[in-house]
């Protein structure tokens, strides 16, 4: 439940103890690349279509680590291997969007279907207040069927869509931008 899950301050076990959330630290980056580029291959959950590497992504993680209202989260195991994780980013950079934040959810492939996107979603839910967010936006392909119906689980909503605006080599797809005002 997301009330145990508040009352630890930045390293939170679950109910179940089996699964840890806390803030990533600089050496989760590689982890966290890894789970990512695990979901390119699918062409579901990211428009890259190519690997990245650290060296791409450690801009955007060192800036998540320097600014406390837009953090990246991991689940861990009980053994400390990152499972999932999941951050809070602009929707774009420019002041006024600050109550505004865009989520990214990630699940590595071998702990899909346990339950984590759930946990974690729930979790990141109810840190945004504090956090100052006030809005939430997914922004989710069309045929990523999960994904859509895991945040509508949660209480977001369609509040726009793209269609066919991502070309993912084999196929176009539709954006679909789920909303949630808390």
């Amino acid at each position: 439940m997301v009330s145990s899950l508040k009352l630890a301050s930045k390293n939170v076990t679950s109910p179940l103890n089996q699964h840890s959330i806390r803030l990533a630290q600089p050496s989760d980056l590689p982890d966290i690349v890894n789970i990512y580029n695990q979901s390119i291959a699918g062409k579901a959950s990211t428009a890259d279509l190519e690997s990245v590497t650290i060296a791409d992504r450690q801009d955007w993680f060192d800036e998540h680590l320097t600014r406390p209202n837009r953090p990246i989260y991991v689940v861990t195991n009980t053994q400390g291997s990152i499972m999932a994780w999941g951050s809070f980013s602009d929707v774009k950079n420019r002041i006024a969007y600050h109550i505004s934040s865009e989520i990214s959810i990630y699940v590595a492939a071998q702990f899909q279907g346990l339950g984590l996107g759930s946990l974690l979603l729930q979790w990141m839910l109810s840190q945004a207040p504090q956090l100052g967010i006030q809005n939430i936006l997914a922004l989710i392909f069309g045929h990523n069927k999960p994904s859509l119906a895991l945040f509508q689980k949660f209480g977001f909503e369609l509040w726009g869509r793209f269609p066919k605006v991502c070309d993912m080599q084999g196929f176009t797809a539709d954006l679909v931008i789920l909303g949630k005002a808390l």
